[in-house]
C-alpha cells in the first residue's frame, strides 16, 4: 500500500526508529549478557571457555603429579592397583591442600584476599590497556615506583589517617601513572612500541628502587642492607580481621581493588571515553576517521593502566609490608598479563581471575606440605592456564564447545 503521496507503506519502524533501535538476535553486544557485563560476545566464550581453561591446567598438572614421583611409577610394574590407588591420593592429598590453604580456614580465605588485592589491580592495568589495543608489560615497574611514592607519602607526612592513607594511595595511583603515561607518551607521538618501552621500563624501575633504597632519604637509619624507613601507622590501610587473629593479613586494600574494578568497568562500558577506548583498540584508523583523538586515547589508557600499577604497589607498601626491600612487588606485575587474559580483559573478570591466582599462592604452601608436590607446580598451572586462554579455538575444540549462532568470528586482539 502506498500513502497519499505515493511512498509505499511499511509496518517497519521509521529510519530514525530503525538507527536507534537496538539490534535483534543473539550476536555479540546485542543480548542480556551483553547488557549486564558490556562485554562483547556470548556467555560461552566469556565464561565456559576460561572456566574449563582452568579446568583443563588442573587435569594436567594432575598428571604431571602422577608422572613425577619415581617410585611411584615403578610400582605400576608390580601392582598396578596399588600404584593406581596411590596416585589418586597424592593428586588428591596436593589438590585438598591447595583447596585447603586457600579456602579451608579464615586464616586461608584471609591470605587468598590478601594476594588478591594487588593482582587485582595490576590485571586491571593490563587488561584496560588490551582494551585499547595496548599491550602494558609495564605493570611490575609501575608497581615499583608508585609503591616508592606511596613510601616516600607514607613516611615523610604526619597527618590524621583521614588524610595521610589517601594521600598516600594517591601518590601511589600519580607515581604509576608518570611511569604508564611516558610509554603512552612515546607510542603516540613517535610511534615506539609500547611492549618494547614497558619493558625496558621495569628494568629502569628495578635498578632506580636498588638505588634509592641506599640513599639516606629513604634508607632506614643504623641499616646497612636495603630497606626503607617504616611507614606511618597513619598511612596503613586498616586490617580487617585483627578482631579475630592479629596474624590475620586481610586489609582494607581488597575494597581499593573492588572499587578500582568498578570504577575500570564504568570508565569502559558506560563513558563516552571509554567507548573511543575501545574504538580505538578495535580499529585506530576507523576512531581517527570518526574523529577520535587516537594520540590522546593512548596517552591517557597508558597513565590509568599504569595509576592502577600503582595503586598495586601502594596496597603492598602500606598494609602488608609497611616498608619496601628490593623485589616488593614479588613478581606479582608479570601474573598480571594472566590475569588479564583469564578475566578476558574485562573488569569483573579480572577479579575472579585475581581471586583465582590469589588462592594458588595462598594456597601452595599447603599443597607442598600435604603431598610433598613441588610449590613450582604452581607456577606450572598458571603457564597452562595462560596458554588455553590464549588458544581458545584448542579448548572449544577438546571439549566441543559451539560457538552461539552469530558469535563466530576471527579475534581480534587481546580483548576478544
Amino acid at each position: 500500500m502506498s500513502d497519499e503521496n505515493g511512498v509505499p507503506e511499511t509496518d517497519g519502524p521509521a529510519p530514525e526508529e530503525r538507527a536507534t533501535a537496538e539490534p535483534a538476535g543473539n550476536g555479540p553486544g546485542r543480548g542480556p549478557w551483553a547488557r549486564i557485563t558490556g562485554a562483547e560476545g556470548d556467555w560461552r566464550s566469556l565464561v565456559l571457555v576460561p572456566v574449563l581453561a582452568v579446568f583443563t591446567a588442573l587435569v594436567i598438572g594432575a598428571i604431571i603429579i602422577a608422572v613425577s614421583d619415581i617410585e611411584l611409577l615403578s610400582l605400576w610394574g608390580e601392582d598396578a592397583g596399588e600404584a593406581f590407588r596411590q596416585t589418586l591420593a597424592r593428586i588428591g592429598d596436593a589438590y585438598g591442600g591447595l583447596f585447603t590453604g586457600a579456602f579451608g580456614s579464615v586464616r586461608g580465605i584471609s591470605e587468598t584476599l590478601t594476594w588478591a588485592t594487588p593482582l587485582i589491580l595490576a590485571g586491571l592495568s593490563v587488561a584496560i590497556g588490551f582494551r585499547a589495543g595496548l599491550f602494558n608489560i609495564g605493570a611490575e615497574g609501575q608497581m615499583l615506583m608508585g609503591g616508592m611514592l606511596a613510601l616516600v607519602v607514607g613516611f615523610q607526612l604526619n597527618l590524621t589517617i583521614w588524610l595521610h592513607l589517601p594521600l598516600a594511595l594517591l601518590g601511589g595511583f600519580i607515581g604509576g601513572a608518570i611511569w604508564g603515561g611516558i610509554p603512552g607518551w612515546l607510542r603516540a607521538r613517535t610511534g615506539a612500541h609500547e611492549v618494547i618501552t614497558t619493558i625496558m621500563f621495569n628494568w629502569i624501575a628495578i635498578r632506580f628502587v636498588d638505588y634509592a633504597l641506599k640513599t639516606p632519604f629513604i634508607q632506614r637509619e643504623g641499616r646497612p642492607d636495603r630497606i626503607s624507613k617504616d611507614v606511618l601507622e597513619s598511612a596503613r590501610l586498616p586490617k580487617l580481621l585483627e578482631w579475630i587473629d592479629p596474624q590475620l593479613r586481610l586489609n582494607a586494600g581488597i575494597f581499593v581493588a573492588l572499587l578500582a574494578a568498578w570504577a575500570v568497568y564504568w570508565l569502559l562500558f558506560r563513558s563516552t571515553i571509554g567507548f573511543e577506548f575501545r574504538a580505538v583498540g578495535a580499529n585506530p584508523d576507523g576512531a581517527k576517521y570518526a574523529g577520535m583523538n587516537v594520540t590522546r586515547s593512548y596517552i591517557m589508557v597508558m597513565a590509568i593502566a599504569g595509576g592502577l600499577g600503582g595503586l598495586a604497589g601502594s596496597t603492598q607498601i602500606l598494609s602488608v609490608l609497611g616498608n619496601a626491600t628490593p623485589g616488593f612487588s614479588a613478581n606479582l606485575g608479570f601474573d598480571a598479563i594472566a590475569l588479564a587474559l583469564l578475566g578476558r580483559s574485562h573488569p569483573f573478570g579480572v577479579v575472579l581471575a585475581g581471586i583465582l591466582f590469589g588462592a594458588l599462592r595462598a594456597g601452595g604452601q599447603q599443597m607442598q606440605v600435604a603431598s610433598d608436590v613441588g610449590i613450582d607446580l604452581i607456577l606450572v598451572i598458571q603457564a597452562l592456564i595462560v596458554v588455553f586462554i590464549a588458544a581458545p579455538e584448542l579448548i572449544k575444540a577438546i571439549f566441543r564447545v559451539k560457538a552461539v549462532k552469530g558469535t563466530e568470528q576471527i579475534t581480534r586482539g587481546w580483548a576478544t
